[in-house]
This record gives structure tokens, C-alpha cells and sequence, in this order.
């Protein structure tokens, strides 16, 4: 079940007229930053557990 053209413009008007487009910028880059800094801590959570379960010595492992 997708999104059709309608119901996306339908959003963006409510959008405009519950925000106005004056802070709508502002917004949008507030939203960006935080799901960049999302992203970011994803990769440094995937870092960590990779290096927990990572094997110290691979030959041991044979």
C-alpha cells in the first residue's frame, strides 16, 4: 500500500498550514540533522559490535 500523488499533496498543504512555510526550512534541516546523527551512531554501534565479537586471533580459530 503506497502513497499516491494526492495524499502527498494533501500532507504538504496541512504541513504549510499547521507550520507555515516560513519555519518549514528550519524544520526540514532540524529533521535532517537528527536523522544524520541517527545514522551516525548506528555506524558506530555497528563498529563496536563488530570489534566485541570479532575473534582476537583468526589461526585459533582453525
Amino acid at each position: 500500500m503506497g502513497l499516491s500523488l494526492s495524499h502527498l499533496l494533501l500532507v504538504l498543504i496541512t504541513v504549510l498550514l499547521v507550520f507555515g512555510a516560513g519555519r518549514l526550512p528550519s524544520i526540514m534541516k532540524d529533521l535532517a540533522k537528527g536523522l544524520k546523527s541517527f545514522k551516525e551512531g548506528l555506524k558506530e554501534d555497528e563498529k563496536k559490535t563488530h570489534l566485541l565479537t570479532k575473534p582476537s586471533n583468526p589461526e585459533n580459530e582453525l
